[in-house]
Protein backbone atom coordinates (compact mmCIF):
# COMPACT_ATOMS: atom_id res chain seq x y z
CA UNK A 1 0.00 0.00 0.00
CA UNK A 2 1.38 3.27 -1.25
CA UNK A 3 2.47 5.91 1.75
CA UNK A 4 -0.32 8.56 2.26
CA UNK A 5 1.13 12.04 1.28
CA UNK A 6 0.26 15.37 3.07
CA UNK A 7 0.64 18.69 2.22
CA UNK A 8 4.23 20.43 3.35
CA UNK A 9 4.05 21.65 6.92
CA UNK A 10 2.78 25.05 6.68
CA UNK A 11 1.20 25.14 3.33
CA UNK A 12 -2.33 24.69 3.56
CA UNK A 13 -5.64 23.49 1.54
CA UNK A 14 -8.13 26.06 1.03
CA UNK A 15 -11.40 23.58 0.74
CA UNK A 16 -14.57 24.48 -0.88
CA UNK A 17 -16.72 25.77 2.51
CA UNK A 18 -13.33 27.98 3.30
CA UNK A 19 -12.56 29.16 0.11
CA UNK A 20 -16.60 30.56 0.14
CA UNK A 21 -15.16 33.08 2.33
CA UNK A 22 -12.10 33.91 0.54
CA UNK A 23 -14.68 34.85 -2.66
CA UNK A 24 -16.69 36.66 -0.29
CA UNK A 25 -13.52 38.93 0.67
CA UNK A 26 -11.79 39.00 -2.03
CA UNK A 27 -15.10 39.94 -4.01
CA UNK A 28 -15.77 42.92 -1.82
CA UNK A 29 -12.39 44.02 -1.87
CA UNK A 30 -12.36 44.20 -5.54
CA UNK A 31 -15.58 46.16 -6.08
CA UNK A 32 -14.29 49.13 -3.07
CA UNK A 33 -10.83 49.13 -5.15
CA UNK A 34 -13.04 49.75 -8.59
CA UNK A 35 -15.02 52.41 -6.53
CA UNK A 36 -11.07 54.21 -5.75
CA UNK A 37 -9.77 53.54 -9.67
CA UNK A 38 -7.67 50.97 -8.17
CA UNK A 39 -7.00 48.50 -11.16
CA UNK A 40 -5.45 44.95 -11.05
CA UNK A 41 -2.07 44.10 -11.94
CA UNK A 42 0.17 40.44 -11.34
CA UNK A 43 3.50 39.73 -11.14
CA UNK A 44 5.53 36.83 -10.83
CA UNK A 45 5.86 34.26 -7.57
CA UNK A 46 9.71 34.17 -7.99
CA UNK A 47 11.82 37.32 -8.46
CA UNK A 48 15.53 37.88 -8.58
CA UNK A 49 16.42 37.11 -4.82
CA UNK A 50 18.22 40.64 -5.40
CA UNK A 51 15.07 42.72 -5.84
CA UNK A 52 14.41 41.38 -1.78
CA UNK A 53 17.57 42.18 -0.36
CA UNK A 54 17.76 45.62 -2.36
CA UNK A 55 14.00 45.98 -1.73
CA UNK A 56 13.05 45.07 1.86
CA UNK A 57 16.29 45.46 3.42
CA UNK A 58 19.41 43.19 4.71
CA UNK A 59 19.38 43.35 8.69
CA UNK A 60 15.29 42.38 8.09
CA UNK A 61 14.25 38.69 9.58
CA UNK A 62 12.57 38.40 6.24
CA UNK A 63 16.07 38.50 4.10
CA UNK A 64 17.72 36.76 6.90
CA UNK A 65 15.91 34.09 8.01
CA UNK A 66 12.45 33.80 6.41
CA UNK A 67 13.08 33.71 2.24
CA UNK A 68 12.86 30.56 0.30
CA UNK A 69 15.83 31.06 -2.05
CA UNK A 70 17.38 28.59 -4.31
CA UNK A 71 19.37 28.05 -7.13
CA UNK A 72 18.55 28.42 -10.75
CA UNK A 73 19.86 24.84 -12.25
CA UNK A 74 19.88 26.67 -15.81
CA UNK A 75 22.16 29.64 -15.17
CA UNK A 76 23.33 29.69 -11.38
CA UNK A 77 20.78 33.19 -10.46
CA UNK A 78 19.73 32.86 -7.31
CA UNK A 79 16.04 33.26 -6.93
CA UNK A 80 13.63 33.70 -4.28
CA UNK A 81 9.64 33.01 -3.69
CA UNK A 82 8.13 36.34 -2.90
CA UNK A 83 8.19 37.09 0.72
CA UNK A 84 5.86 40.11 -0.18
CA UNK A 85 4.65 42.15 -3.33
CA UNK A 86 5.42 45.62 -3.03
CA UNK A 87 9.23 45.03 -4.32
CA UNK A 88 7.81 43.50 -7.40
CA UNK A 89 4.94 45.74 -8.20
CA UNK A 90 7.61 48.49 -7.71
CA UNK A 91 9.96 46.22 -10.25
CA UNK A 92 7.31 46.01 -12.59
CA UNK A 93 6.26 49.55 -12.47
CA UNK A 94 9.95 50.80 -13.37
CA UNK A 95 10.63 47.80 -15.78
CA UNK A 96 7.80 48.77 -18.02
CA UNK A 97 7.63 52.32 -17.68
CA UNK A 98 4.14 52.44 -15.86
CA UNK A 99 4.81 56.00 -14.00
CA UNK A 100 6.03 57.66 -16.89
CA UNK A 101 2.73 59.49 -18.57
CA UNK A 102 0.72 59.25 -14.60
CA UNK A 103 0.27 58.26 -11.45
CA UNK A 104 -1.00 54.41 -11.32
CA UNK A 105 -3.27 52.97 -8.86
CA UNK A 106 -3.24 49.45 -8.56
CA UNK A 107 -3.81 46.16 -6.60
CA UNK A 108 -3.47 42.35 -6.73
CA UNK A 109 -3.70 39.22 -4.69
CA UNK A 110 -1.83 35.66 -4.18
CA UNK A 111 0.13 33.32 -2.58
CA UNK A 112 3.85 34.69 -0.60
CA UNK A 113 5.86 32.66 1.32
CA UNK A 114 8.10 32.47 4.22
CA UNK A 115 9.85 30.04 6.23
CA UNK A 116 8.76 30.69 10.08
CA UNK A 117 7.56 28.66 12.34
CA UNK A 118 3.65 28.27 11.30
CA UNK A 119 1.08 29.28 13.85
CA UNK A 120 -2.49 30.10 13.80
CA UNK A 121 -3.26 32.63 10.84
CA UNK A 122 0.46 32.51 9.75
CA UNK A 123 1.97 30.43 7.97
CA UNK A 124 5.01 29.42 5.31
CA UNK A 125 2.68 29.97 2.13
CA UNK A 126 0.32 32.57 3.04
CA UNK A 127 -2.17 35.26 1.14
CA UNK A 128 -2.13 39.03 0.52
CA UNK A 129 -4.29 41.25 -0.66
CA UNK A 130 -1.65 44.03 -1.90
CA UNK A 131 -3.11 47.85 -2.92
CA UNK A 132 -0.23 50.21 -4.05
CA UNK A 133 -0.50 53.78 -5.29
CA UNK A 134 2.30 54.84 -7.53
CA UNK A 135 3.49 58.57 -8.04
CA UNK A 136 1.34 60.23 -4.93
CA UNK A 137 3.09 62.61 -2.76
CA UNK A 138 0.20 64.27 -0.30
CA UNK A 139 -0.82 62.63 2.43
CA UNK A 140 -4.74 62.54 0.52
CA UNK A 141 -3.55 59.32 -1.01
CA UNK A 142 -2.68 57.61 2.56
CA UNK A 143 -5.68 58.89 3.75
CA UNK A 144 -7.25 57.64 0.71
CA UNK A 145 -6.20 53.85 1.14
CA UNK A 146 -7.48 54.20 4.95
CA UNK A 147 -10.88 55.57 3.78
CA UNK A 148 -10.54 52.12 1.59
CA UNK A 149 -10.12 49.92 4.19
CA UNK A 150 -12.45 51.71 6.30
CA UNK A 151 -15.23 51.15 3.37
CA UNK A 152 -14.14 47.46 3.02
CA UNK A 153 -14.83 46.56 6.83
CA UNK A 154 -18.27 47.94 6.82
CA UNK A 155 -18.55 45.75 3.35
CA UNK A 156 -17.97 43.31 5.31
CA UNK A 157 -19.63 43.53 8.29
CA UNK A 158 -16.58 43.87 10.17
CA UNK A 159 -16.19 47.76 11.29
CA UNK A 160 -16.69 47.26 15.08
CA UNK A 161 -14.41 44.34 15.14
CA UNK A 162 -10.72 46.26 14.10
CA UNK A 163 -9.52 49.55 14.77
CA UNK A 164 -6.88 51.82 13.14
CA UNK A 165 -3.70 52.94 14.56
CA UNK A 166 -1.59 55.64 12.76
CA UNK A 167 2.42 56.38 13.16
CA UNK A 168 5.19 58.46 11.27
CA UNK A 169 8.47 57.49 11.14
CA UNK A 170 9.79 60.19 9.38
CA UNK A 171 12.44 60.87 6.86
CA UNK A 172 15.90 58.95 6.25
CA UNK A 173 17.77 62.01 8.05
CA UNK A 174 15.54 61.95 10.71
CA UNK A 175 15.52 58.14 11.16
CA UNK A 176 19.13 57.80 10.88
CA UNK A 177 19.44 60.25 14.05
CA UNK A 178 16.57 58.61 15.77
CA UNK A 179 17.84 55.41 15.03
CA UNK A 180 21.65 56.70 17.10
CA UNK A 181 18.83 57.91 20.24
CA UNK A 182 18.14 54.38 20.09
CA UNK A 183 21.13 52.79 19.69
CA UNK A 184 22.60 54.78 23.16
CA UNK A 185 18.95 54.31 25.16
CA UNK A 186 19.11 50.56 24.57
CA UNK A 187 22.78 50.31 25.24
CA UNK A 188 22.09 52.18 28.90
CA UNK A 189 19.47 49.61 29.26
CA UNK A 190 21.59 46.04 28.19
CA UNK A 191 20.46 43.91 31.50
CA UNK A 192 16.42 44.26 29.97
CA UNK A 193 17.27 43.61 26.27
CA UNK A 194 16.36 39.95 25.30
CA UNK A 195 18.57 37.80 23.12
CA UNK A 196 16.14 39.04 19.95
CA UNK A 197 16.63 42.86 21.08
CA UNK A 198 20.44 42.15 21.28
CA UNK A 199 20.68 40.59 17.91
CA UNK A 200 18.71 43.61 16.61
CA UNK A 201 20.45 46.25 18.46
CA UNK A 202 22.65 47.94 15.70
CA UNK A 203 21.44 46.67 12.79
CA UNK A 204 17.64 47.31 13.00
CA UNK A 205 16.77 48.58 16.47
CA UNK A 206 13.48 50.41 15.47
CA UNK A 207 12.09 46.76 15.02
CA UNK A 208 12.99 46.34 19.13
CA UNK A 209 9.87 48.96 19.62
CA UNK A 210 7.97 46.33 18.35
CA UNK A 211 8.77 43.64 20.72
CA UNK A 212 6.11 42.28 22.83
CA UNK A 213 8.31 40.81 25.65
CA UNK A 214 6.46 42.22 28.92
CA UNK A 215 9.60 42.38 30.73
CA UNK A 216 10.49 44.93 28.24
CA UNK A 217 7.95 47.48 27.95
CA UNK A 218 8.50 49.54 30.60
CA UNK A 219 11.64 50.50 29.02
CA UNK A 220 10.11 50.40 25.42
CA UNK A 221 7.65 52.81 26.25
CA UNK A 222 9.94 55.14 27.38
CA UNK A 223 12.19 55.23 24.71
CA UNK A 224 13.15 58.56 22.58
CA UNK A 225 10.04 58.59 20.06
CA UNK A 226 10.81 59.55 16.59
CA UNK A 227 7.14 61.36 16.17
CA UNK A 228 8.63 64.11 18.55
CA UNK A 229 11.68 64.77 16.63
CA UNK A 230 10.01 65.09 13.23
CA UNK A 231 11.14 67.88 10.43
CA UNK A 232 8.87 70.47 9.37
CA UNK A 233 7.63 68.24 6.34
CA UNK A 234 7.53 64.82 7.87
CA UNK A 235 4.92 66.79 10.63
CA UNK A 236 3.21 68.56 8.27
CA UNK A 237 2.37 65.44 6.23
CA UNK A 238 1.40 63.59 9.53
CA UNK A 239 -0.86 66.70 10.44
CA UNK A 240 -2.55 66.72 7.00
CA UNK A 241 -3.00 63.02 7.22
CA UNK A 242 -4.90 62.93 10.54
CA UNK A 243 -6.96 66.35 9.63
CA UNK A 244 -8.38 64.39 6.61
CA UNK A 245 -9.45 61.25 9.14
CA UNK A 246 -11.19 63.30 11.37
CA UNK A 247 -12.85 65.03 8.32
CA UNK A 248 -13.84 61.53 6.80
CA UNK A 249 -15.32 60.96 10.48
CA UNK A 250 -12.36 57.83 10.75
CA UNK A 251 -11.30 56.99 14.32
CA UNK A 252 -7.86 56.50 14.96
CA UNK A 253 -5.16 56.10 17.81
CA UNK A 254 -1.72 57.58 17.22
CA UNK A 255 0.51 54.71 18.47
CA UNK A 256 4.49 55.91 18.52
CA UNK A 257 6.40 52.54 18.83
CA UNK A 258 4.55 51.39 15.54
CA UNK A 259 6.72 50.50 13.17
CA UNK A 260 6.75 48.08 9.94
CA UNK A 261 8.85 45.22 9.47
CA UNK A 262 10.77 46.55 6.28
CA UNK A 263 13.40 48.48 5.53
CA UNK A 264 11.70 50.93 2.94
CA UNK A 265 9.16 52.79 4.81
CA UNK A 266 8.80 56.23 5.81
CA UNK A 267 6.72 58.87 7.11
CA UNK A 268 3.82 57.46 7.44
CA UNK A 269 2.68 54.21 8.62
CA UNK A 270 -0.76 52.57 9.66
CA UNK A 271 -1.87 49.19 10.76
CA UNK A 272 -5.59 47.92 11.37
CA UNK A 273 -5.97 45.75 14.39
CA UNK A 274 -8.24 42.93 16.03
CA UNK A 275 -8.35 41.60 20.14
CA UNK A 276 -10.47 38.67 17.88
CA UNK A 277 -7.65 37.00 16.73
CA UNK A 278 -5.39 36.72 19.83
CA UNK A 279 -1.71 37.43 19.22
CA UNK A 280 -1.90 37.73 15.70
CA UNK A 281 -4.33 40.87 15.60
CA UNK A 282 -2.55 42.63 12.31
CA UNK A 283 -5.30 42.08 9.60
CA UNK A 284 -3.91 45.13 7.58
CA UNK A 285 -1.16 47.05 7.35
CA UNK A 286 0.92 49.09 5.37
CA UNK A 287 2.19 52.74 4.31
CA UNK A 288 4.20 55.33 2.42
CA UNK A 289 7.79 54.24 1.03
CA UNK A 290 9.02 57.13 -0.53
CA UNK A 291 12.61 55.78 -1.52
CA UNK A 292 11.74 52.73 -2.90
CA UNK A 293 11.69 53.09 -6.62
CA UNK A 294 15.19 54.35 -6.01
CA UNK A 295 16.27 51.86 -3.95
CA UNK A 296 15.58 49.29 -7.17
CA UNK A 297 17.22 51.54 -10.02
CA UNK A 298 14.09 53.35 -10.95
CA UNK A 299 13.56 57.48 -10.71
CA UNK A 300 12.23 59.02 -6.95
CA UNK A 301 9.04 58.15 -7.30
CA UNK A 302 6.85 58.63 -4.19
CA UNK A 303 4.29 56.16 -3.42
CA UNK A 304 2.05 54.12 -0.37
CA UNK A 305 0.13 51.16 0.14
CA UNK A 306 -1.07 48.32 2.49
CA UNK A 307 -1.24 44.51 2.28
CA UNK A 308 -4.13 42.40 4.09
CA UNK A 309 -3.96 39.21 5.03
CA UNK A 310 -6.28 36.63 3.51
CA UNK A 311 -6.07 33.87 6.28
CA UNK A 312 -6.40 36.18 9.03
CA UNK A 313 -9.53 38.35 7.38
CA UNK A 314 -10.97 34.74 6.87
CA UNK A 315 -10.80 33.46 10.56
CA UNK A 316 -12.43 37.17 11.13
CA UNK A 317 -15.05 36.40 8.91
CA UNK A 318 -15.55 33.20 10.58
CA UNK A 319 -15.10 34.57 14.38
CA UNK A 320 -17.51 36.83 13.65
CA UNK A 321 -20.25 34.55 12.47
CA UNK A 322 -20.05 35.11 8.55
CA UNK A 323 -22.89 33.23 6.70
CA UNK A 324 -21.75 30.40 4.52
CA UNK A 325 -20.92 31.35 1.22
CA UNK A 326 -21.34 29.38 -2.30
CA UNK A 327 -25.19 28.31 -1.59
CA UNK A 328 -27.41 27.03 -4.28
CA UNK A 329 -30.97 28.20 -4.55
CA UNK A 330 -32.05 24.92 -5.22
CA UNK A 331 -31.31 21.69 -5.49
CA UNK A 332 -32.86 19.44 -8.05
CA UNK A 333 -34.26 16.30 -6.48
CA UNK A 334 -35.15 13.58 -9.41
CA UNK A 335 -36.00 9.84 -9.93
CA UNK A 336 -36.62 8.19 -13.41
CA UNK A 337 -35.43 8.68 -17.12
CA UNK A 338 -38.36 11.24 -17.88
CA UNK A 339 -37.62 12.73 -14.45
CA UNK A 340 -34.00 13.22 -14.95
CA UNK A 341 -34.11 14.81 -18.35
CA UNK A 342 -37.04 17.36 -17.36
CA UNK A 343 -34.40 17.99 -14.09
CA UNK A 344 -31.46 19.13 -16.29
CA UNK A 345 -33.78 21.40 -18.32
CA UNK A 346 -35.07 23.05 -14.80
CA UNK A 347 -31.67 23.29 -14.05
CA UNK A 348 -30.43 24.93 -17.20
CA UNK A 349 -33.34 26.93 -17.63
CA UNK A 350 -32.81 28.37 -13.81
CA UNK A 351 -29.24 29.03 -14.72
CA UNK A 352 -30.03 31.25 -17.95
CA UNK A 353 -31.52 33.11 -15.25
CA UNK A 354 -28.96 33.50 -13.24
CA UNK A 355 -29.51 31.28 -10.32
CA UNK A 356 -27.25 28.27 -8.27
CA UNK A 357 -28.54 25.50 -9.06
CA UNK A 358 -27.75 21.77 -8.28
CA UNK A 359 -28.80 19.14 -10.29
CA UNK A 360 -28.21 15.68 -8.01
CA UNK A 361 -25.83 13.06 -10.16
CA UNK A 362 -24.75 9.76 -9.47
CA UNK A 363 -28.61 8.50 -8.21
CA UNK A 364 -29.87 7.59 -4.83
CA UNK A 365 -33.24 7.07 -3.57
CA UNK A 366 -35.26 10.13 -2.61
CA UNK A 367 -34.51 10.26 0.73
CA UNK A 368 -30.95 10.35 0.04
CA UNK A 369 -30.84 12.92 -2.48
CA UNK A 370 -32.93 15.01 0.08
CA UNK A 371 -30.19 14.26 2.77
CA UNK A 372 -27.91 16.14 -0.17
CA UNK A 373 -30.15 18.70 -0.49
CA UNK A 374 -30.50 19.60 2.85
CA UNK A 375 -26.72 19.56 3.15
CA UNK A 376 -25.84 21.66 0.44
CA UNK A 377 -27.48 24.85 2.06
CA UNK A 378 -30.09 25.10 -0.98
CA UNK A 379 -33.05 27.06 -0.06
CA UNK A 380 -35.50 25.07 -1.95
CA UNK A 381 -35.49 21.44 -2.93
CA UNK A 382 -37.15 20.70 -6.31
CA UNK A 383 -38.81 17.21 -6.96
CA UNK A 384 -39.17 16.10 -9.70
CA UNK A 385 -40.70 12.17 -10.24
CA UNK A 386 -42.38 10.25 -12.60
CA UNK A 387 -45.74 12.64 -11.89
CA UNK A 388 -44.23 15.70 -12.39
CA UNK A 389 -42.53 14.45 -15.46
CA UNK A 390 -45.61 13.36 -16.77
CA UNK A 391 -47.35 16.41 -16.01
CA UNK A 392 -44.67 18.65 -16.96
CA UNK A 393 -44.34 20.22 -13.49
CA UNK A 394 -41.68 20.56 -10.54
CA UNK A 395 -42.98 20.34 -6.69
CA UNK A 396 -41.07 22.93 -4.58
CA UNK A 397 -40.32 22.80 -1.23
CA UNK A 398 -38.70 25.07 1.17
CA UNK A 399 -35.69 24.01 3.01
CA UNK A 400 -34.83 26.84 5.17
CA UNK A 401 -38.00 28.48 6.43
CA UNK A 402 -42.02 27.34 7.03
CA UNK A 403 -44.18 26.70 4.02
CA UNK A 404 -46.32 24.29 2.29
CA UNK A 405 -44.64 22.13 -0.57
CA UNK A 406 -46.33 23.01 -4.07
CA UNK A 407 -46.55 21.89 -7.66
CA UNK A 408 -46.26 24.49 -10.24
CA UNK A 409 -46.02 24.14 -14.07
CA UNK A 410 -42.32 24.03 -15.65
CA UNK A 411 -43.08 27.40 -17.54
CA UNK A 412 -43.81 28.88 -13.93
CA UNK A 413 -40.77 27.66 -12.00
CA UNK A 414 -38.62 31.09 -12.16
CA UNK A 415 -41.69 32.77 -11.05
CA UNK A 416 -42.38 31.11 -8.72
CA UNK A 417 -39.02 30.83 -6.87
CA UNK A 418 -38.86 34.87 -6.83
CA UNK A 419 -41.80 35.17 -5.13
CA UNK A 420 -40.48 33.08 -2.26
Amino acid sequence: MATTLNAVRGMNDVLPDEAALWERFEDAARDVFAQYGYRNMRVPIVEATALFVRGIGGATDIVEHEMYTFEDKLNGESLTLRPEATAGIVRAAIEHSLTYERPQRVWMTGAMFRHERPQKGRYRQFHQLDVEALGFAGPDVDAEQIAMLARLWRALGLADGVRLTINSIGDPDERRAHRADLIAWFERHADVLDDDAKRRLHANPLRILDSKNPRMQPMIHAAPRLIERLGAASRAHFDGLQQLLADRGIAFEIDPRLVRGLDYYNRTVFEWVTDRLGAQGTVAGGGRYDGLFEQLGGKPTPACGFAIGIERMVLLLQEAGAARGGVPLAYVVHDGADASRLAWRAGEMLRDAGCAVVVNAGGGSFKAQMKKADASGARYALLIGADEAAAGAVSVKPLRESGEQRTVPFADLRAALATN
